[in-house]
């Protein structure tokens, strides 16, 4: 139980806060959100409010998906009755699902989105409480007001006067800082590590321990940089921006590339109990699947990826854009200076001359052009059959591509590569064979991790019970875009 309220107090705390509440007035609250749609403020000890509101490890798969829609901001710009159509539920059962496994509406959830994050910025930041209020994505400065009272028990100025020194970061560079929370423990130099191969020329790089890439808010272009603290608690965020507005959206997506949403504690529990994985599993902490910034962008990656190594992936996905992105006229920092080319920009595109084979430019422009036109939707929330089924439809894309862009890009967690070599070696040792196994038997031993060979499946990537494989670039076939940390 990580939050609890006092009923006594109306105040909600960390399990560990040192108030020491009598425990016959304490309840268990299974969230931040639940905490506050019951009424109760955040503890100002412990700042219970600095943890992640919510996961997305919900028992129901659609509502997963509908918190994961939300996150991403869904609600910000249509309903819940539009939500629940996107989840295939009627408006009532979702919210009725809502109460019961979040305890709170969407409509709740989506507004204590904004009001976490315009808490942080009243800590962390010295941004006006007018800045504050939209790029925390409110739409006026009086619905902050009413959210922050409604929600905290203060008003949006009361707040920063409580504000400690310490909780304050000062600009690097005039950029603006604030912290992610992350929900367990994240390995976030392995990640950086992971993106600093696959980084993409002209919009990704990595120097010295810390990711930047290019960004759009508010119709204007920037940098965003993240840097993983010791810790592994959290993540630290500088976004250079002409203008802060609806930042929201950004900070969403750093944790979706990072994978901070993917944390899913009963895969972990059940996969180490398991004969085979346990032992590592055991072993390994902090990891998670990377995500994506771009849906599009990584799952047009993981497409260049095919039959090529790492680093000629990621060559060839810098020849894409510097022929089809958009070029940044204002100075970024390095190297830095496009934006990826949207899918219907890149459905036009003549990609025949950058050193590819034609089937595969063929099939980046027909994957264009199925994502341009909404035959493929990357945000669906369809299952894990019918989303392979419908990207392996599209000539040229076979189950390794479709499983790949499912699991990093979709989020699915029962996604597995299963012709991958890395993973068929990785599982021949484990079983005790020289030769890496068949894919019909690594299938078939995949099925006893279901519903969780995501996580299965990065677990034998990073795991180092075969110390060749790790470190190193591997071999055309087996260089995966999903998660070779």
């Amino acid at each position: 139980m990580k939050i609890q309220g006092v009923v006594t107090t109306g105040i909600y705390c960390r399990a560990t806060c040192g108030a020491r509440p009598d425990p016959r007035n304490v309840r268990p609250m299974g969230n931040s959100i639940a905490a506050l749609a019951a009424g109760y403020r955040p503890c100002l000890v412990c700042r219970p409010d600095r943890l992640p509101e919510i996961g997305l490890d919900q028992p129901d798969p659609e509502i997963a998906h509908a918190v994961r829609l939300i996150a991403e901001g869904f609600l910000d710009n249509a309903n819940t009755v539009q939500l629940a159509e996107r989840v295939g539920y009627s408006p009532r059962h979702l919210v009725r699902l809502f109460e019961k496994h979040i305890g709170a509406s969407p409509d709740f959830v989506a507004r204590a989105r904004r009001a976490h994050l315009a808490r942080r910025l009243l800590d962390e930041s010295d941004l006006s409480i007018t800045n504050i209020a939209f790029a925390s994505g409110f739409s006026s400065l009086r619905q902050m007001n009413r959210v922050m009272r409604e929600l905290f028990g203060f008003s949006p100025s009361e707040l920063r006067a409580k504000r400690s020194r310490k909780d304050t970061l000062d600009p690097l560079d005039g950029g603006l800082r604030l912290r992610i929370p992350i929900d367990g423990t994240l390995d976030g130099q392995k990640m950086i590590e992971y993106f600093a191969a696959r980084a993409i020329p002209g919009i990704e790089m990595v120097e010295d321990g810390c990711y930047r890439r290019t960004m759009r808010t508010c119709g204007f272009p920037g940098v965003v940089e993240v840097r993983a603290p010791n810790d592994r608690n959290h993540l630290e965020v500088t976004m250079h921006l002409a203008t802060f507005g609806s930042i929201i959206d950004q900070v969403e997506s750093v944790r979706s590339l990072f994978g901070v949403n993917r944390y899913d504690a009963d895969a972990i529990n059940v996969l180490r109990k398991d004969k085979l994985l346990g032992p590592i599993m055991r072993k390994q902490t902090g990891f998670r699947l990377p995500g994506a910034w771009d849906r599009f962008e990584t799952a047009v990656r993981i497409i260049v990826g095919q039959q090529v190594s790492v680093a000629g992936a990621s060559t060839l996905t810098g020849r894409l854009v510097e022929r089809f992105g958009e070029r940044i006229d204002v100075p970024l920092p390095g190297p830095l200076q496009y934006l990826f080319p949207t899918p219907a920009e890149l459905s036009l595109a003549d990609v025949r001359d950058l050193g590819m084979p034609q089937a595969r430019a063929n099939t980046i422009k027909r994957f264009a052009a199925a994502v341009a036109s909404g035959e493929v939707d990357l945000t669906s929330t369809a299952s894990l059959e019918q989303v392979v089924a419908n990207l392996e439809s599209l000539p040229g894309i076979g189950p390794w591509t479709s499983h790949l862009i499912a699991g990093r890009v979709m989020g699915h967690q029962d996604a597995f590569p299963a012709s991958d070599l890395g993973l068929r070696k990785s599982v021949a040792q484990l079983v005790g064979k020289t030769d890496p196994v068949s894919v019909s038997e690594i299938t078939e031993i995949s099925n006893r991790w279901r519903p969780y060979r995501s996580t299965a499946a990065a677990c034998l990537w990073i795991s180092e019970i075969n110390p060749k494989l790790n470190g190193k670039l591997r071999s055309p076939e087996q260089s995966s875009s999903f998660c070779q940390l």
